[in-house]
């Protein structure tokens, strides 16, 4: 029996004036002018001090105001007559939950729905045309102009066997052209399919390519079903783990019929990609690691049974800002980057990239860790109205480098991916210890990576492999150049050991890149670089593969 597909039902844009004043940031008293980026991530409401300051008090009756006063007076400034900061700067608030009570009360009530405010992310993307049904004619939905070619979207629920499984899908497709190659993209921990909206439309012009981008089961908008650990064997448990998303992976493939295809992982995403080639071989031509989670060994243990780590770089998710990254001057230098060819490595100009600050392992974080009692989620959804509030916490650094309507909109995408059942979420300390080290390393398995015997019996003989990271990354480089060196000297030996055959097949190469005034989000931090790179892989996947196939060599 087919594969079952339904298709979310279609939803109307929202109106400008919601697009410009979304209920997450209205405040008290919305003023009439457009939304601005202030207005999108200001100080928290119990931040007086900060508000108070703005407030022009010189005079001595003021001065000699009560407390009470005083107090009242703040809140109308905090309202009418926010703080600006100096021209030509941004203003930055030291307060860690940015939004104030009442506006996370608003937002909490009024808040659109989880399809709904992905659907509001998507609408940021340039020229891209939905389909207006999954079976809609081309021509029906390629009359905007598009300068990069015809292009159209459909959004799909794909059915998966068992209960309540299912894999949210965004795809995008070139009309009036051949489909030769597929790009599958992944998302990181807790995070959703929307985050790549900068990166949808410039990779697909790309001729002769189809991209899908997935939530992983039990994440994003994909169904939630129960996670259950049925292993006891520590070991054990996280092969479980990684096979809760590699075989829905797996599964929606077969749903779509799809031969091979290139992988993009970002951070846990990439690190699944991995598993996903060791699993299921023979179904990869390439893959794209973008600061993947899980690569490097902890550097305090040399063997599995030491104790966990004691520091970790995994802070600076939460601490970070954007903005400071994107703006700074790259370590990595100010001229343009070459991009490598596949057979090249841009080791010499990415090993100037700064290590990540290193902090601490509480004792009761590690024990929260393990015990998998809570997630970082678990605290959005009980909370309620202050929900947003604390998602703020995060959404405030992560997206305010961005225009104030677009940090608006994957504010409130974020808010309604953290609210969702738990999943997929109850995953990661099976398959990472305390500080996001893996609990099986993926530098300890890499060299098994397109060597091993795929469905049609025969051996795998290499495909190219591209770790990226920002200059800013608090992902660890050195973990992706330790792989690029065995990567390195695996292929080395399989030219010197191989058939003729397998010498004249072999394919296996890795390098190491990394994008200029970017972190553990490059693809968010600086689109444009990291889209350049990923238009190139694509463009030498698609030349490889023609000229196999005009040679009579099998792809």
């Amino acid at each position: 029996m087919p594969p079952q597909h339904s298709q979310h039902p279609p939803l109307t844009a929202l109106p400008p004036s919601r697009a410009a004043d979304p209920p997450l940031f209205r405040p008290s008293n919305p003023p009439t002018t457009t939304f601005d980026p202030e207005e999108a991530f200001p100080p928290a409401r119990d931040d007086l001090s900060a508000s108070s300051a703005s407030v022009s008090s010189s005079s001595s009756k003021q001065k000699r105001r009560s407390r009470k006063s005083s107090l009242k007076a703040a809140k109308v400034a905090q309202q009418t007559d926010k703080p600006r900061a100096p021209e030509g700067q941004r203003l930055v608030t030291t307060a860690f939950f940015p939004l104030s009570y009442k506006q996370a009360a608003v937002q909490w009530w009024t808040s659109l729905t989880p399809p709904a405010s992905e659907r509001a992310v998507l609408n940021l993307v340039p020229y891209l045309k939905e389909a207006i049904s999954p079976t809609a004619s081309p021509d029906a939905v390629a009359s905007r102009l598009d300068p990069f070619g015809h292009r159209i979207w459909r959004s799909s629920m794909v059915r998966l066997p068992g209960k309540n499984r299912a894999l949210n899908e965004y795809s995008v497709e070139r009309i009036g052209e051949p489909t030769e190659e597929t790009l599958v993209m992944l998302h990181g921990y807790g995070a959703g399919l929307g985050l790549f909206y900068k990166n949808f439309e410039p990779i697909t012009r790309v001729e002769g390519w189809r991209l899908y981008a997935l939530d992983m089961l039990g994440m994003g908008n994909s169904s939630r079903p129960a996670f259950r650990i049925k292993a006891k064997d520590p070991k054990e448990r996280t092969v479980e783990a990684e096979n809760f998303f590699v075989d829905a992976l797996e599964e929606w493939r077969q749903a779509r019929k799809i031969e091979k295809f290139t992988l993009l992982g970002h951070s846990m995403g990439g690190y699944l990609a991995v598993c996903y080639a060791l699993k299921y071989p023979g179904r990869l031509n390439k893959l794209i690691l973008a600061s993947p989670v899980g690569v490097p060994e902890n550097p305090d243990a040399t063997d599995a049974e030491l104790p966990e780590p004691n520091s970790s770089t995994l802070a600076n998710e939460f601490t970070q800002s954007q903005e400071e990254i994107v703006h700074q001057e790259s370590d990595v230098g100010t001229k343009d980057v070459r991009i490598p060819s596949a057979a090249d490595s841009s080791s010499a100009i990415t090993k100037q990239a700064p290590a990540a600050p290193r902090r601490n392992i509480p004792g009761w974080f590690a024990w929260l860790w393990n015990a998998n009692l809570v997630s970082p989620f678990t605290f959005v959804r009980i909370a309620g109205p202050l929900g947003p509030r604390f998602a703020s916490g995060w959404t405030s650094r992560r997206f305010n480098h961005l225009p104030s309507e677009e940090a608006a909109a994957l504010h409130t995408y974020a808010y309604n991916l953290f609210r969702q059942k738990g999943s997929g979420e109850f995953s990661l300390p099976y398959i990472l210890a305390p500080g996001a080290y893996a609990r099986n390393p993926l530098v300890n398995r890499i060299d098994q990576v397109g060597r091993r015997v795929g469905p049609n019996g025969k051996k795998e003989t290499g495909f190219p492999l591209v770790f990226m990271y920002g200059d800013s990354d608090w992902m660890d480089v050195a973990g992706g150049f330790a792989s690029e060196e065995i990567i390195k000297k695996r292929v080395e030996k399989a030219l010197a050991e191989g058939t003729p055959e397998e010498q004249r097949d072999e394919n296996g190469s890795a390098k190491v890149i990394v994008v200029r005034k970017a972190g553990h989000h490059l693809y968010l931090d600086n689109p444009d670089e990291f889209n350049e790179y990923v238009r190139k892989e694509m463009e030498e996947t698609r030349d490889y593969n023609r000229r196999r196939k005009a040679q009579g060599l099998s792809v």
